[in-house]
């Protein structure tokens, strides 16, 4: 009986025909043969909500399914497929109430929908989760009615669904085509002049205008009566690191990601890049402490080994320790690696207090710093002015952008390799000087 009236529920038109009947004996009050006419209204009121009842509790029913991906993809539209088939005799009505999770904070989802006899339904829906981690599901909230509409059934399925929201792996897959030597044009994507031979011997082939005439191979062009020369691929195998700062400095907010996704949605496009050109990759994550460790490996399971490890890595409110980089650093990679070091500096007086153990880093690596430029800040640095606050504001802010343009002078004066970077370009930026540092053979 319980699970009967909680199921029940009574239409808008109940509601009005409530208050016209109430409105009706008021007037009757006056008008003395109208109060027998409003009793028959009102019986009649009750006979169709108790036929209404008695047709949406037969028998019948309806099935319903939530179907949820394996994952979600953090920062990325995914998709949420609905099926309801009527198993009714009748056509129905039906409102669809989804319990989307309470990190989305939305709570105004209502799709009506008509339910043919015997059909079945499909209908989709977008989210864009904003933050890595797992995501729950409420009820599937189905109310069905008949088409006089007085009374509501309501259906319950899938209480609880859970899906975990992994770093962007639609990015990645979008990334893909950029592992190939004959890159699409694209804006950002650039052109990598190769210089030096530090590379593996592919193969012998024909002489073309413009080929290097110190590739020239005088033994083949002898055999075969035409210019031959070498073609050289790039070395392969080579150990490359993501290493991403977890600390507070990551926790700055950007179009709704922090820092700390966007290097984490950046580090696996560009693992992803660096397994297809054939290199070793890993991770490692740091703050106060160190967090996770992934040892270089050039196996397909890899990717998804970093995915799992960087799925629930969170900022914290600490400093990051570089001086316990640096020894994790030492001990656990002894061999020359490419290390991608994601963080982020606002001062050149922070910069220069970790700058001892970057260049430390830098003697036995090839070290790459990745930094964001604050994109607020550059906004105001567009602006004119229109008052003496607004001109002030403006004046501190080409102070920050002027400090990030410092900072990247004084990490390559030391001989490090730096990105100053946009958030939203981070990905491209990053690949772009992989794909260079592979073809000026500097690791």
């Amino acid at each position: 009986m319980i699970k009967f009236i909680r199921s029940l529920y009574f239409g808008r038109r109940v509601f009005y025909a409530l208050f016209g009947i109430s409105l009706l004996f008021l007037i009757s009050f006056w008008f003395q043969p109208l109060y027998s006419i409003t009793w028959i209204i009102t019986a009649i009121l009750g006979v169709l909500v108790l036929t209404d009842i008695v047709a949406l509790y037969s028998k019948s029913s309806i099935s319903a399914d939530r179907l949820l991906p394996e994952k979600f993809s953090n920062s990325d539209e995914n998709t949420v497929e609905i099926q309801i088939k009527n198993d009714y005799g009748f056509k129905l009505h039906a409102e669809v109430i989804d319990e989307i999770p309470i990190q989305f904070q939305k709570r105004d989802f209502l799709r009506s929908i008509e339910l043919q006899s015997g059909k079945k339904i499909r209908f989709e829906y977008l989210l864009k989760p904003l933050k890595r981690g797992e995501y729950v599901f409420g009820n599937l909230n189905i109310y069905v009615f008949s088409i006089l509409k007085l009374a509501k059934r309501r259906f319950v399925y899938n209480k609880d669904q859970m899906v975990k929201v992994y770093p962007s792996f639609i990015q990645m897959k979008k990334l893909d085509f950029m592992a190939l030597d004959q890159k699409i044009n694209m804006h950002g994507i650039k052109k990598i002049r190769r210089i030096g031979h530090t590379m593996e011997f592919e193969q012998i082939k024909e002489y073309v205008r413009g080929d290097d005439v110190r590739t020239i191979n005088w033994k083949a062009t002898a055999k075969h009566k035409q210019l031959m020369v070498n073609q050289f691929q790039d070395e392969r195998s080579q150990p490359v690191y993501s290493i991403i700062d977890s600390g507070r400095m990551m926790k700055m907010p950007f179009e709704g990601l922090s820092l700390l996704d966007y290097a984490i949605n950046s580090s696996l496009a560009f693992s992803n890049i660096a397994l297809k050109k054939k290199d070793k990759v890993g991770m490692l994550s740091f703050s106060n402490k160190m967090d996770k460790l992934q040892k270089a490996s050039s196996k397909l399971s890899q990717l998804n080994r970093i995915m799992e490890a960087l799925y629930n890595v969170d900022t914290g409110f600490y400093d990051s320790d570089f001086s316990l980089l640096y020894s994790r650093i030492k001990k656990n990679i002894t061999h020359r690696s490419l290390l991608m070091l994601y963080t982020n500096f606002e001062h050149i007086s922070a910069l220069n207090r970790q700058l001892p153990y970057l260049k430390a880093i830098a003697k036995n690596h090839m070290l790459v710093v990745i930094f964001f430029e604050n994109t607020e800040m550059t906004k105001l640095t567009n602006i004119t002015p229109e008052n003496i606050s607004e001109s002030a504001h403006q004046t501190v802010a080409e102070q920050f952008a002027h400090n990030k343009l410092l900072m990247a002078k004084e990490l390559q004066r030391h001989g490090i390799q730096t990105l100053l970077t946009p958030p939203k370009d981070l990905s491209v930026n990053a690949i772009n000087k992989y794909l260079e540092i592979k073809a000026r053979g500097l690791l």
